[in-house]
């Protein structure tokens, strides 16, 4: 027997927020650093993995970004911006994305895509997206991309992280 609505909203979590990031956790991910060139010239990055594809037919992917995070207005008012897919050997870059005090750029080798968003060199996959739509959703903005161009390289074996450790992929 289908189970019915009983009321138009969700029922109050049963959980703390503690617990809620250490369930969500258990997913694992790879690991993407988001990339954009602003208006006057500077570069912004930020690790991520929060990355989905949304559609093929058009190409559409998602990321999403913390309405606190001090990328935000950059990120919202651009047109483009590149998600890069970490490699295996990636992680200390990974890590250089994530810290809140670090030049983020310092010493990273990357070349400027089609619309200025920077693409990262050793990565094993990148998308330059047009930002087509943005939605606020509790604490964070969701990010719909267009990728208007795509690589990506064959065999190359991805960082992914999982349970807040950096794994390399091991086939089974």
């Amino acid at each position: 027997m289908p189970m019915t609505a009983s009321s138009s909203r969700a029922m109050a979590p049963n959980f703390s927020t503690g617990e809620f990031r250490h369930a969500l956790g258990m997913f694992a991910t790879g690991v993407t650093i988001v990339t954009a060139r602003t208006a006057s010239g500077s570069l912004v990055g930020l690790t991520a993995n929060s990355f989905n594809s949304v559609s093929l037919s058009p190409p559409l992917v998602l990321w999403s970004l913390a309405k606190s995070a001090g990328s935000m207005a950059a990120f919202s008012a651009g047109s483009h911006y590149a998600i890069n897919i970490l490699s295996a050997d990636q992680q200390a870059l990974a890590q250089q994305f994530a810290s809140k005090d670090a030049d983020r750029f310092a010493g990273v080798a990357f070349v400027s895509g089609a619309a200025g968003a920077p693409l990262l060199n050793g990565v094993v996959a990148s998308f330059e997206c047009f930002n087509r739509s943005q939605y606020e959703e509790g604490d964070h903005v969701i990010f719909v991309g267009e990728v208007e161009r795509c690589t990506h390289t064959v065999g190359a074996a991805p960082l992914l992280y999982h349970g807040g450790k950096f794994y390399a992929e091991h086939p089974l």
